[in-house]
């Protein structure tokens, strides 16, 4: 391995914000991309259905990238791998589960991408002409879970990507130990580790906890049980099963991708099913209630979406109703605790039991403040980055790294785009590369930006008032209207004293600027956008969003 003169490490997202995880090492000329997430949009992005990473940096570097490694198939991980191969054709690396998962994104996409896909394990080892990349297993809700360490020659950049340390884990999820505390006797120099679940103290609870408790609640229910996941949960969905095959319960799966997800993880022999049991939402009405279990997620995975239409009544097939169990075997997405509080408020006037934060039907697949104290001291690194969280977590496990003796200005709290550089293992700040999110919503990808979103955010917020108004610019008259269309600004029968007078400013206005030979569209649209505005502002103090047509005839 020869020497790296220069390192530099950042993120392209997954700070300051939970999810849409990418971060980038760059060793001298050699770029490694760890990651490819997605984000799920906050409230005020209206009608965005998903958020990814800005990659335009590493579309202009790409003949120095040597390969995306992808740490596991959740959709924070995995979601924008679409998208980017979509742009750059580099290799992909990742686990047998993890590739497979993108496989399918890659297909619901229809994209196919002439990049390498290769296949890498726990004990697998790349090596490149400055850097080593191996692998260690970690715990997670998902198999096949991988952390990557970078070997150079000024010591390892480790990424931890999600985990925890549960003494009693389900399936093949376990911690290679050893692996981590080897990684950490040879020397790590920077350290980029999860940060989810800094702000809360001691441990998560363990998986097996979980099966118990799912089982109990499932043996005790008199009607249907309902229970909602993440699609790509697949420890979760394991032990519902398990639960439902011990109590005789049928098992219907109602979302199209988590029959995906499962249908994947069954044929790599990471699930295990019995067909059986398995019933179509069309055979429903031939069992009784008490021999069903129900299997429900959103149509991105996201487990909540479905859940909220049943408790509506507006489900196409399942609704809600009394003696119903509804069990919520997920953590709250960041942003969205408001609408799983009213979903659950719903669900409880609806009739069901929700069975939720109360027992213990999930933990939290990100360790708590004792378990990254543990990845700390196992990796003892000179410097320290922590990612994958908002910035108060990130803020929260920088005070961890201190309280296990990490100096203060070893760790680096970074937003978007900002380098971290090191030369002869002393690191710097090393300035910005471009970074920010690109929104998609339906087909459009990055077509949707600030000043959409603004219009969008304007229009839930005051409304719209379209003026139509038809002139003759030969005869220098006004031929039709003016014409006011309100909507989501007033109540128009109610308000017709201010139409009336709004209707006389703009003609006022269209008059005067004929008679003055002055027929320039854009400043008579100005004109009568200014003029409304003042006055509706001073009649409603709401600020509706004003937009004139004039028409030629």
């Amino acid at each position: 391995m020869k020497q790296a003169e220069k390192i530099r490490v950042f993120a392209l997202g997954g700070v300051g914000e939970v999810g849409k995880n990418m971060y980038v090492v760059e060793v001298d000329e050699d770029i490694f991309v760890l990651d490819a997430g997605l984000m799920f949009p906050e409230d005020e992005m209206f009608g965005i259905d998903m958020v990814i990473p800005d990659i335009s940096y590493l579309v202009e570097q790409q003949e120095r990238i040597r390969g995306i490694f992808l740490t596991h198939g959740h959709d924070d991980h995995i979601g924008a791998i679409a998208y980017v191969l979509r742009k750059i054709t580099v290799p992909v690396y990742g686990a047998k589960l993890t590739l497979a998962l993108m496989e399918e994104k890659l297909k619901e996409q229809g994209i196919t991408s002439k990049a390498k896909r290769i296949e890498v394990h726990a004990d697998s080892e790349i090596v490149f002409e400055k850097a080593i990349v191996s692998f260690f297993q970690t715990n997670h809700s998902i198999p096949d879970c991988l952390g990557v360490s970078i070997q150079t020659s000024q010591g390892a950049i480790v990424y931890t990507s999600d985990f925890k340390f549960d003494q009693t884990p389900v399936g093949i999820c376990r911690t290679d130990f050893g692996k981590m505390a080897k990684i950490g006797a040879q020397g790590v120099l920077c350290l980029l580790s999860d940060s989810t679940n800094a702000e809360k103290p001691g441990y998560t609870g363990s998986e097996a906890i979980v099966g118990q408790e799912i089982s109990d609640v499932i043996y005790n229910a008199h009607g249907r049980v309902i229970v909602a996941c993440f699609a790509s949960n697949i420890t979760r969905i394991q032990q519902v099963l398990n639960a439902a095959r011990d109590h005789r319960r049928k098992v219907v799966i109602m979302s199209r991708h988590m029959h995906k997800v499962i249908d994947i993880a069954v044929r790599l022999g990471y699930l295990k099913l019995d067909e059986n049991m398995i019933i179509s939402m069309g055979e429903v009405d031939r069992y009784n209630d008490r021999d069903l279990v129900i299997l429900t997620t959103g149509n991105q995975g996201e487990p909540m979406a479905a859940l909220a239409r049943m408790a509506k009544q507006a489900h196409k097939y399942i609704n809600i109703k009394e003696e119903d169990t509804v069990i919520v075997a997920s953590s709250p997405m960041p942003g969205h605790e408001l609408f799983i509080a009213r979903t659950i408020d719903a669900l409880y006037r609806a009739g069901a039991n929700v069975v939720y934060g109360q027992r213990q039907v999930h933990v939290p697949g990100h360790g708590y403040q004792e378990e990254l104290k543990l990845m700390l001291n196992f990796m003892k690194p000179k410097y320290f980055i922590p990612v994958h969280g908002e910035f108060r977590m990130q803020k929260a496990h920088g005070k961890i790294a201190q309280a296990v003796g990490i100096r203060q200005d070893a760790i680096f709290l970074i937003e978007k785009g900002e380098v971290i550089e090191f030369r002869n293992g002393h690191a710097r700040l090393g300035g910005k590369v471009p970074s920010g999110q690109i929104l998609i919503d339906g087909l459009g990808i990055g077509d949707v930006g600030n000043i959409v979103l603004r219009d969008r955010r304007l229009l839930s917020q005051d409304g719209i008032m379209i003026v139509v108004v038809t002139l003759s610019k030969q005869e220098k008259r006004v031929v039709a209207g003016p014409e006011m269309i309100s909507r989501g600004f007033v109540y128009v029968r109610e308000s017709e004293t201010l139409f009336e007078e709004s209707i006389k400013i703009v003609k006022e206005i269209v008059e005067k600027s004929m008679e003055d030979y002055v027929i320039e569209w854009s400043s008579l649209k100005t004109n009568i956008r200014d003029a409304l505005s003042q006055y509706l502002f001073e009649k409603t103090k709401r600020k509706p969003m004003i937009l004139p047509i004039i028409m030629e005839v």
